[in-house]
């Protein structure tokens, strides 16, 4: 059952152009000229019910115009969608209690208040009763697991604690879709992992819907097994996270800090990308050389300092783009 349906959905934006030098100011004003910006460009797209979906892009590709026009924040110019079975361009309020939203960026919660007491607020603003308000928390409180901060001001809790009692408050109505945009952003690595296993668990237990966008190649990897790429306003890939790790996920950056310099050069699978004599930072196809074996290259006992990283989401894109124009 399809709980997200877009169909030809478009958003084009008159933007004004400004001219350079006093004259081109004084036309600006009088006579001003504009150009149309196509954000989103006839887009379809369906998302079943309980599915965890990355809905990925580069900067400026079009996904924060998409997901402002599946919560009816901005109209469509063309084409139409439906959520949750309703149409957000003609029934906001409706729609605003079958979804919920957290932008990792964005504060939503009242930072002198504690998060029950926000919790509290934001059941009442959704025509909750208060025996159903308590339960919701008590729910919410077991499953990401805030026992221990929930009596604590906003404003003193670390940014890992925040984020989930942000999910815990966008979740209180139970709605039937999250939209996630960036929730581990600025995360330690161990706190983005322990929100990534509360994002599942929320999806298990509450079989909550998210549409999830993410800048981090962790978050898609372990949430979702499909993803799709969005760039210049057009979908250029949809696909299971299967094929997308078979085909583009091949490659780990690693970065190394030496006592003796090292000649990788003719390595099969290696490809240097700085070489600051004992300091390296390489790209490595793991379709032909596993790391074990790299580090091995590299000698245990000659490194000081190692980092191994995904490859950075934006190339991966910009692959994939670049294969979607042949």
């Amino acid at each position: 059952m399809n709980i997200i349906e877009i169909k030809h959905l478009s958003k084009t934006f008159k933007i004004k152009e400004k001219e350079k030098g006093f004259i081109g100011s004084l036309k600006s004003i009088f006579k001003p000229k504009y150009k149309i910006k196509k954000a989103v460009n006839n887009i379809n797209l369906t998302v079943e019910k309980g599915e965890i979906l990355a809905f990925i892009g580069p900067n400026g590709a079009g996904k924060s115009t998409t997901i402002k026009m599946l919560t009816g924040i901005l109209m469509p110019t063309k084409g139409e969608s439906l959520v949750a079975g309703i149409n957000p361009a003609r029934q906001r309020k409706k729609l605003a209690y079958k979804i919920g939203t957290v932008f990792g960026q964005k504060e939503q919660l009242w930072t002198h208040l504690t998060p029950y007491d926000n919790f509290k607020f934001f059941g009442a603003i959704y025509d909750l009763k208060n025996y159903e308000i308590d339960k919701r928390i008590k729910e919410l409180s077991d499953t990401l697991e805030l026992d221990d901060f929930i009596n604590t001001p906003v404003r003193n809790l670390s940014l890992g604690q925040r984020i989930r009692c942000e999910i815990a408050a966008s979740l209180i109505h139970n709605p039937n879709i999250l939209f996630l945009d960036e929730p581990t952003i600025g995360l330690d690595p161990v706190v983005k992992e322990n929100i990534r296993v509360l994002i599942k668990r929320m999806n298990k237990e509450f079989g909550t819907t998210i549409f999830l966008t993410s800048h981090d190649v962790g978050d898609i990897e372990k949430l979702c097994k499909r993803v799709v790429i969005i760039n210049d306003g057009k979908v250029v890939l949809d696909d299971s996270m299967e094929n997308l790790k078979y085909h583009y996920l091949n490659k780990k950056i690693v970065e190394v800090k030496m006592k003796e310099k090292v000649n990788l050069k003719d390595e099969e699978g290696i490809t240097i990308l700085k070489d600051k004599g004992y300091n390296l930072k390489l790209s490595i196809d793991i379709e032909k050389k596993n790391i074990t074996d790299v580090i091995k290259l590299l000698n245990p006992d000659n490194l000081i300092d190692i980092n191994i990283s995904n490859e950075p989401l934006e190339n991966i894109i910009s692959n994939i783009y670049k294969e979607s124009k042949k």
